[in-house]
């Protein structure tokens, strides 16, 4: 706790008003392009993603900048990094009214971003003048600068009208640099720098400043602020596009009601840290998450004309927001928004009193970055879909994410802290009247004595439940790769049933379902713990019955909307997410002495299930396989019948059945529990991002290619048939992967690994060459054979890749931890390695995304995929070179290990 002996009221109010005074005027500053914006666009011809990106530039400045900021605040004082700040971002606006071009803006916007990065400072600066009773208070006060977005709506546009947008940027530079000034010359260094300085001591170092970071809680209060905070800059830059496209009102009018939005989300944060301090953070933040689910459902309902099919004839009747209602939920949701920015730094001083700059500055940028992703992500979900409102669907599934994690890590807290209360009380309170003893605890399926590790346990009891558990496993994590990759061959049919969608369209229908199933893998690999096992593998499996049914619907109309098949692709990633959480359900159930065995069977089998979809998708929906309960067939260009909703069907009853199965025959581990905050050490290993690159360059590509291969194959090749082949290529991939791991036990996992992305370099060499000769005839079966041997050197890759990670750690962790014994060594680092495989493969699954894009953006581009294919070949050239520099060389980390490993290797080859 800071100590404010010698503070005075006078010195509390005078650090307070001018540090919100400055923040106001900074944040004017740094959203100047929601008005000047407009006029730009118009002026150089912009697409809505171009006006996204320059609208969001100095928003990812201000939010990358404020974790640097805070750090530095909390060592050198806020007084004179706020000054500081102020005057680089004013620089930056005055140079931005001499650029001419897009990219000289671009940058200029950069250097605008700094005015944002001053809220950390801010926050660091004024939480040091109070005690922690009026600090929720204090900082809600201070968050009132928000305000200074409104000042821009109202008073830009006329100066803008008047002007110019030239001084609109000149004036606000000057206002800010004056600010400046009068910051340095009326405040005073804040009492923790003084009492430092009285002391001799010195600050805390960077590194220290960072250490609370590893904490999952800081991180969950980073996605309350991404959209509290992201999502009102999101908005206040939006809006007035918003309001000009959907109601056509002017430049002037639209930012006048644009500013009935920031206005509330500003001036009641103060009112949002009173009731903070009074009511408690948490109760804050329900309110505002609870209210903003059902204001963003509201706002995203897209208008709609219904049609119902009534006895006497057809009903029509429509559903449309009008201005006025649009205006007043916004002003609603902007006011819970202003209550829940204030409750969430609540919480940092509290938890965090000696590293407020640091917190206060990762949840102030990732917050920040919300501002910076989500106008983009408005402009491209615009341009993808045509429909205004699909903003507010994002914001929707952002705050519903958001207040399900809160509830689940409250309810988490207090069985921790009360399991014995809790335990107690019945499932229902109708139940409470015959809620008895023998009802107490009665979970069905969980097993509370378990020690694989036990010799004559494991005999007699629990491998057979172990591998009862594994063998239901492997079937749904099957289907979950099945149904993931199913768009794969979707979009290579959709054109020949009538839907006009272009190439760019289908390769992002393919890349979709790689993009949400990466980014669930990171969450999924933490639900085990929490929800367990059975209940866990229970419901994802069940969850895709619901891609699986839409599909098969969607594609039986021509007319479905874009929008639809969007969201069904996205879904697809449900499947891609289950493989974290499958493998590390089955990690517990099995000894160390067969841990890996049971992995690669779980893990190995479910890849399969890319190759059986596409083996079996292109035979199913050539034939009528659910009669008339599948519908009636497509048809095609050519005349023919098409069931392509048997995409969809054909898994429906294989995921019931897998549903029922994981309910009725798996179990959940009491004792398992997998703390975030001791795997989060692998954050600080540099070995955890190389691996991270190279198993990108490995599982990325082999996921990568199982998706777009089939389409790619078919835009190139029209002319061949190739949905009957290309389910060899995963196929050949998830079996070597299987087959080959032995290669590298004896030969060591770095040195293949490093032939292995030389293979890869020559093999995306030979389908360049191939596709420039594409006329030619045999030209297919070369590309062809060329994507068969890079699936083969995937999965060696893939082998090799995860072999490497046991051994890099086991030699780190002595290195770094010399302290510990041998067998406390051990341990850690197979924790460490087991955490950063999961890591691992969650940022390599992004290749099943960037991959198809990859493909797309080069075809729309370039006319063709050479570009993609170039840029992939790069990537391997880059894989290699890190390989041999870091593991493999003379004096690389395992250079010994692995010439030792081959040299007993070729004694005992000589010796037979």
């Amino acid at each position: 706790m800071h100590s404010l002996e010698g503070v005075t009221r006078s010195d509390q109010y005078r650090a307070l008003g001018l540090s919100t005074f400055a923040f106001t005027v900074c944040f004017a500053v740094w959203t100047i392009f929601s008005i000047i914006g407009v006029k730009i666009k118009s002026d150089l011809g912009l697409s809505d993603t171009q006006f996204g990106l320059l609208v969001g530039t100095p928003i990812l400045t201000g939010s990358l900048s404020r974790i640097f900021l805070g750090i530095w605040t909390d060592q050198y004082g806020g007084r004179i990094v706020y000054v500081l700040t102020m005057l680089a971002a004013a620089g930056a606006t005055f140079l931005l009214s001499h650029a001419t071009t897009y990219e000289a803006m671009l940058v200029a916007a950069l250097g605008v971003g700094l005015a944002g990065g001053s809220f950390a400072v801010g926050v660091a600066y004024v939480s040091k003048w109070y005690p922690a009773n009026q600090q929720g208070t204090a900082l809600g006060i201070f968050g009132v600068g928000n305000v200074g977005a409104a000042v821009t709506k109202f008073v830009a546009p006329f100066v803008m009208v008047a002007f110019g947008w030239t001084a609109v940027a000149q004036v606000w530079a000057a206002i800010l640099a004056v600010m400046a000034v009068v910051f340095w010359f009326t405040t005073k260094d804040d009492p923790d720098l003084l009492a430092r300085r009285a002391k001799g001591e010195r600050a805390k170092g960077t590194f220290m400043q960072l250490t609370p970071l590893a904490k999952l809680q800081v991180w969950r209060f980073s996605l309350y602020y991404f959209f509290v905070f992201g999502a009102f800059v999101a908005l206040a830059l939006w809006l007035p596009r918003y309001l000009v496209g959907v109601y056509q009102l002017d430049i002037k009018s639209a930012g006048m009601i644009a500013a009935f939005y920031s206005i509330p989300a500003s001036i009641f944060r103060a009112y949002g840290g009173r009731l903070s301090d009074k009511y408690g953070a948490r109760t804050i933040m329900y309110w505002t998450f609870g209210t903003s689910v059902v204001l963003t459902f509201m706002l995203s309902y897209p208008n709609t004309d219904y049609i119902i099919h009534g006895i006497q004839g057809p009903i029509t009747f429509s559903t449309s927001m009008s201005l006025v209602p649009f205006v007043v939920t916004i002003f609603v949701l902007g006011f819970f928004m202003s209550l829940g920015k204030a409750a969430v730094y609540k919480h940092i001083p509290v938890y965090y009193p000696d590293h407020v700059g640091a917190v206060g500055g990762l949840v102030g940028m990732i917050g920040g970055l919300g501002g910076f992703v989500l106008p983009i992500a408005f402009g491209v979900l615009l341009d993808l879909t045509g429909v205004w409102t699909s903003c507010f669907m994002l914001l929707f599934a952002i705050v519903a994410v958001a207040l399900v994690w809160m509830h689940v890590s409250i309810r988490i807290m207090e069985r921790a802290a009360l399991p014995a209360e809790l335990q107690a009380l019945p499932e229902l309170p109708e139940m409470q009247d015959v809620h008895g003893a023998a009802q107490k605890g009665a979970l069905a399926g969980v097993i509370e004595d378990w020690r694989p590790e036990d010799a004559e346990f494991w005999a007699t009891e629990g491998r057979k439940i172990a591998r009862r558990n594994l063998w239901i496993s492997i079937p749904a994590l099957l289907l979950a790769f099945s149904v993931w990759m199913v768009w794969s061959v979707v979009v290579a049919k959709l054109p020949t049933i009538g839907f006009t969608y272009t190439t760019d369209q289908l390769f992002w229908l393919a890349a979709l379902p790689g993009l949400s199933g990466a980014t669930l893998r990171i969450f999924y690999s933490f639900m085990v713990p929490i929800f367990g096992g059975r209940l866990w593998t229970t419901i994802t499996t069940a969850s895709l019955l619901i891609p699986a049914f839409g599909i098969g619907y969607a594609v039986q109309n021509p007319e479905t909307p874009y929008l639809i098949f969007l969201v069904l692709a996205l879904l697809c990633g449900l499947g891609g997410g289950n493989f974290a959480s499958s493998m590390s359900n089955i990690s517990f159930f099995f000894p160390k002495r067969e841990k890996g065995n049971a992995l690669a069977l779980n893990a190995g089998l479910g890849n399969l299930g890319v190759s059986v979809m596409q083996f079996l998708v292109p035979l199913v929906i050539t034939a009528s396989v659910f009669g008339a309960l599948g519908g009636e067939p497509q048809a095609t260009a050519e005349g023919a019948g098409l069931w392509l909703q048997n995409a969809g069907f054909i898994w429906v009853p294989f995921l019931i059945i897998s549903t029922v199965l994981a309910w009725f025959g798996m179990n959940d581990i009491a004792s398992a529990r997998a703390s975030f905050a001791e795997q989060s050490v692998i954050f600080s290993r540099s070995h955890n991002w190389i691996m991270c690159w190279l198993y990108t360059g490995t599982f990325g590509s082999f996921i990568g290619y199982s998706a777009g291969f089939p389409l790619l194959a078919k835009t190139q090749f029209p002319e061949v048939n190739s949905l009957q082949f290309v389910f060899l290529g995963p196929l050949v991939g998830a079996l070597s992967r299987a087959a080959t791991g032995w290669v590298s036990d004896k030969y060591g996992g770095g040195r293949v690994t490093f032939w292995t992305f030389l293979l890869m370099i020559a093999a995306v060499g030979g389908v360049l060459f191939f596709l420039g000769i594409k006329e030619q005839p045999g030209a297919f079966w070369g590309f062809f054979a060329m994507f068969m041997v890079l699936f083969f050197a995937t999965g060696v890759g893939n082998a090799s890749t995860f072999q490497m990670i046991p051994v890099i750690m086991r030699k780190e962790v002595d290195r770094l931890m010399p302290a510990l014994s041998p067998a406390e060594r051990l341990r850690q680092a197979e924790k460490e390695s087991a955490a950063i495989i999961g890591f691992t493969s969650a940022i390599a699954a992004y290749g099943a995304f960037f991959i198809p894009k990859s493909y797309g953006s080069s075809i729309a581009m370039t006319g063709g995929p050479e570009a993609a294919l170039w840029g992939f070949l790069v990537f391997y050239v880059s894989c290699a070179v890190i390989t041999w520099f870091v593991y493999t060389r003379s004096g690389g980390l395992l250079h010994d290990i692995e010439h030792r490993r081959a040299a007993t290797t070729l004694q005992a080859t000589s010796a037979e």
